[in-house]
């Protein structure tokens, strides 16, 4: 029997889990959507977070800069506001962070996007510039 490989947003298997979403399944929901980018940027998948990211707010390309992330806890998910708030932690440069994001979502032409995302309160450590808003997924997560 093959060894299962844990899913960087906490799912027990990353074939069954995000695995999918990344090979071009489309996410059946925001909290899908959401967790999927989550593990996009733990992986550094590029591609997958800039086409699941609405046009009208996606930046023209990513900045991996040396981030760690750490993992994922989601707070709320709601199907009528399309929202889901999470806190994600993170190390760069050897120090502790943590994200915490209402992110919204829209849904067009059969996919959901990342449209963009608040931070509810001043824990929220800034990243660089286009490195993540994971939002986890534009701001400067």
């Amino acid at each position: 029997m093959a060894k299962l490989k844990p899913c960087p947003c906490g799912g027990p298997d990353y074939a069954s889990c995000c695995g999918p979403f990344h090979a071009s399944d489309p996410a059946p929901d925001a909290q899908r959507l959401m967790r999927s980018r989550y593990s996009a940027y733990v992986l550094k998948h590029e591609d997958y977070l800039l086409a699941t990211w609405h046009e009208s707010t996606r930046p023209t390309s990513l900045d991996f800069s040396g981030e760690k992330w750490l993992g994922l806890e989601i707070k709320k998910s709601s199907a009528e506001s399309n929202t889901v708030e999470f806190v994600a932690r993170y190390k760069i440069g050897g120090r502790a962070h943590r994200m915490h994001e209402i992110s919204r979502f829209v849904f067009e032409d059969g996919r959901w996007l990342y449209l963009d995302g608040e931070f509810p309160d001043s824990s929220s450590d800034a990243l660089p510039p286009n490195s993540s808003p994971i939002a986890l997924l534009a701001v400067t997560l």
